[in-house]
């Protein structure tokens, strides 16, 4: 295991350094291992780790090997491949790119997942049998903290430190049996929507293990090339601090017609001292906000918030979040904005997995679990990768259910999905990302 700041602290090193190994508009094309490179290619070695000179190459720490098979096309003949998790980044410009991989080994099998940025999935557990390769696509957001010369997101100090606000395209490969033969990253069309995403630590990309968010889980059952998901919620935020710290004006710098604009808020808003009431001023952003998208020609989508892990002595969930979910729900309403109701599918879903068996979609852990933990993790607020799963199924329902334009560009293996019956959590299984703190995201 190794420290998620002196891996994180590399990327800061960049601004945009398109060098030699950069394509006609701003495309890259990389071929793993140590044997022939393919036309047009750039080669990457074990040992290819990332230098600002190079603009591109795999994290510090990375132990990584290669083999060769040496069969008649150059471009899967050999690849890379860890025993860990491993980290490979890439200078890029802002914007929308879509990503091209072979995946497999030619004389055995392989199993990959894959993840970008701060842990957003992008494919999950891509097997392949022996002899067999597998290319696979995905589309990612990569976004700068800048909006123009003189406006930047106002940045907390953590943030700073994560992979999502480095001018990287960084991308994880995790899995059993990680067996990466080449990459491709290529600017998506401007056609496709963009699905920005508002909203506090339920939504956010986490950075670091134990702790996951929906808003990281949803591009997964997306297909490539048709949408992109842009996740632009952090740790702490209200709507009105989403505001003042310039994040909205970022999105909107953006936001185009036939995109989305995803907002979840309100579990900070109805904390005392957030400046907040439910009834007037939580409202008034939110009408806001949906005013602002709409002028843009994009789409306003009003997500209530999830209740947190807290029961009554029948079992049943106690409401936590005031008459908050109310208030959006008559938004919603009122300007006839198009309502994913999480808030009654996460009562739902809490309430089928019980007392006991919900502490597993929530941050519960024993002392020692992960690397410097000495105390045990008991949070009701945030989820493991299990439950910010099932939350992004949730979100896929309403996606369905509101009948939204993205809907015909889910995966054609997606089935319905009831929140009363949730994926069992003994067979359940998701490659869990090397970079691990014990330190709670803000909100509670």
């Amino acid at each position: 295991m190794f420290s998620h700041k002196s891996v994180l602290s590399l990327c800061l090193l960049t601004a945009v350094n398109l060098t030699a190994f950069s394509q006609v508009k701003n495309s890259f094309k990389f071929d793993f291992g140590m044997g022939a490179v393919a036309k047009g290619y750039q080669a990457v070695g074990p040992s290819d780790y990332y230098s600002k000179a190079k603009g591109f190459g795999f994290m510090p720490n990375a132990k990584i090997s290669s083999e060769n098979r040496a069969t008649k096309d150059v471009l899967s003949s050999d690849f890379c491949t860890s025993n860990t998790p491993f980290f490979f980044t890439v200078d890029v410009p802002e914007g929308n790119y879509d990503v091209r991989v072979i995946l497999g080994d030619a004389e055995g099998t392989s199993s990959t997942s894959i993840k970008a940025e701060c842990r957003r999935l992008m494919l999950a557990k891509v097997e392949t049998e022996k002899g067999k390769l597998i290319t696979k696509n995905f589309t990612v957001n990569v976004r700068y903290p800048e909006i123009s010369d003189s406006s930047s997101v106002k940045l907390k100090p953590r943030e700073k430190e994560y992979l999502h606000w480095d001018h990287q395209l960084t991308l994880e490969f995790n899995g059993k049996s990680p067996k990466v033969c080449a990459l491709e990253i290529t600017p998506a069309s401007s056609k496709i929507p963009t699905v920005f995403l508002a909203g506090n630590s339920t939504v956010v990309d986490q950075a670091i293990e134990p702790f996951a968010a929906w808003g990281q889980m949803i591009p997964s059952f997306f297909q490539a090339g048709k949408v992109v998901f842009a996740n632009h919620a952090e740790s702490g935020e209200t709507i009105k601090s989403f505001t003042s710290e310039k994040r909205l004006e970022k999105v909107m710098s953006q936001i185009k017609k036939g995109d989305y604009f995803f907002m979840e808020f309100a579990h900070n808003d109805q904390k005392p001292g957030s400046g907040l009431k439910s009834q007037t001023t939580y409202k008034e952003y939110l009408v806001s906000f949906i005013k602002k998208t709409r002028e843009k020609g994009a789409t306003p989508v009003l997500v209530t918030s999830m209740h947190r892990r807290k029961f009554d002595e029948n079992g049943k969930i106690i409401n936590t979040l005031e008459d908050f979910p109310d208030a959006m729900r008559q938004v919603a309403k009122d300007e006839n904005v198009a309502l994913i109701d999480l808030n009654n599918k996460s009562k739902t879903l809490w309430e089928t997995l019980g007392v006991e068996n919900s502490k597993k979609a929530f941050v519960h852990y024993e002392a020692n679990t992960f690397p410097n933990q000495e105390k045990a993790i008991h949070d009701d607020t945030h989820f493991s990768n299990y439950g910010a799963y099932q939350l992004a199924k949730c979100i896929v329902e309403g996606i369905k259910s509101n009948h939204l334009g993205i809907e015909k560009y889910l995966n054609k293996d997606i089935n319905a999905y009831n929140p009363a019956q949730p994926d069992d959590l003994n067979t359940w299984d998701f490659p869990v990302s090397p970079l691990v703190s014990v330190i709670k995201p803000d909100g509670n």
